[in-house]
This record gives C-alpha cells, sequence and structure tokens, in this order.
C-alpha cells in the first residue's frame, strides 16, 4: 500500500519521494482524494453551496 500512496504522490501530486514520506497519512489522502475529484476519477460525497454551511442572517 505504501508503494503505491508513494508513486501517486510522487508522478500524480507532483511531489518529491521525500515530501510525500514525511507527509501525515491522512493529508497524503486528502490531496489524492483532491486530485482524484478534479481529474474526474470520482465525484464528491456530498457538494454543499455556501447557502448550505452559512446561513442567512449572519
Amino acid at each position: 500500500m505504501f508503494a503505491r500512496l508513494i508513486y501517486y504522490g510522487v508522478t500524480q501530486l507532483k511531489r518529491t519521494e521525500q515530501e510525500v514520506w514525511l507527509m501525515p497519512i491522512g493529508h497524503l489522502l486528502d490531496q489524492w482524494e483532491i486530485h482524484k475529484q478534479f481529474s474526474g476519477l470520482t465525484k464528491p460525497k456530498n457538494e454543499l453551496s455556501i447557502d448550505d454551511v452559512i446561513p442567512l442572517g449572519i
């Protein structure tokens, strides 16, 4: 699994191997998910608009 994450980090996310090794695993997985959504490989789990996040009157 780590070899695959290193591969994704270096080739797809354009990071150096040292950056990928030093990156917290949660951050690496978040970056990979963002890359997949940006590339169109996956869809977001849920889509929110600004009106969903900030209620009226604030």
